[in-house]
C-alpha cells in the first residue's frame, strides 16, 4: 500500500486505536519497518495523535510519532521534541525523525535548512547525524541552496567528529555519526560538485575517522 492508502485507513480510526493498528501493520519483527505507513502518520498525525503514540512506548508507534514531529519541526515546540527523539537509543526512532524532517523539506525547504544548521552544531553526535541524514536526500538537493547547505552540514559534522577525544570517538553515538557521513558526503557532492569536490578533497585524511569517511564515499 502507498502512503496515501494508509492515510485513508488511519483517518477512519479513533486516535486511541492508532498504536494497536500501527503495531499490527508495522512489518516488525522483520528486516524493514513499514515506511509508507510511517510516511502516512507523518502527514496526518495531529498533536493528540502524537501524544497517544508516544505514550504507547512501542518502538514503531514512537518511530511514527518521531516522523510526525520532524514533519512539523518548523514549530519550535515540535522541533524541541523531535530533537530529543533524534538522540533516542532506538535507531528506528532516530530514523523516524530524519524521515519526518525530509517531509518538512518537501513542504518548507528553508525551514529544514535552518534546522539542519542549528542541529549540526549540537553537542550530541546523534542530533548531528539526524541533521545530515535528513538533508542529504537527493530529492531535496535539487534546489541549489539545499545542495550548498548539505555540503556545509557534512563539513561541519565531520569537523566536530574529528575534534572529539580518541576515547569519545569510539562511543556508539559518534560511530553512528561516522556511519552517516560515510555516505552523506557523496550525496552532497553529487548535488553540488562545484563546492562539494573541493570541500571533500580538503578533508584531513591523516585522521583515522576522516580517512574512513573519505574511503567509504569514494566507493
Amino acid at each position: 500500500m502507498r502512503a496515501e492508502d494508509w492515510v485513508g485507513e488511519l483517518q477512519e480510526l479513533g486516535k486511541p486505536e492508532w498504536p494497536r493498528y500501527l503495531e499490527e501493520h508495522s512489518g516488525l519483527p522483520g528486516p524493514r519497518a513499514n515506511l509508507p505507513l510511517a510516511d502516512a502518520v507523518a502527514k496526518v498525525a495531529d498533536r493528540e495523535a502524537v501524544e497517544v503514540l508516544l505514550a504507547s512506548g512501542g518502538e514503531y508507534p514512537v518511530m511514527c510519532a518521531a516522523a510526525a514531529l520532524g514533519a512539523r519541526a518548523d514549530d519550535p515546540a515540535d522541533e524541541k521534541a523531535a530533537r530529543e527523539l533524534a538522540a533516542d537509543e532506538r535507531w528506528r526512532v532516530r530514523e523516524g525523525v530524519a524521515i519526518g524532517l525530509q517531509h518538512l523539506g518537501d513542504r518548507a525547504l528553508p525551514e529544514l535548512i535552518a534546522i539542519v544548521r542549528r542541529w549540526v552544531e549540537d553537542g550530541d553526535p546523534l542530533v548531528q547525524r539526524a541533521a545530515v541524514a535528513a538533508l542529504c536526500e537527493p530529492r531535496l538537493l535539487r534546489a541549489p541552496e539545499a545542495a550548498a547547505a548539505a555540503v556545509d552540514a557534512c563539513r561541519t559534522a565531520t569537523a566536530r567528529l574529528a575534534s572529539l577525544p580518541d576515547d569519545r570517538r569510539k562511543q556508539p553515538d559518534a560511530r553512528t555519526l561516522r556511519q552517516a557521513l560515510g555516505y552523506c558526503w557523496s550525496v552532497a557532492v553529487a548535488a553540488d560538485p562545484g563546492a562539494g569536490i573541493p570541500a571533500f578533497l580538503a578533508l584531513d585524511t591523516a585522521h583515522p575517522d576522516i580517512a574512513w569517511i573519505a574511503a567509504e564515499n569514494r566507493k
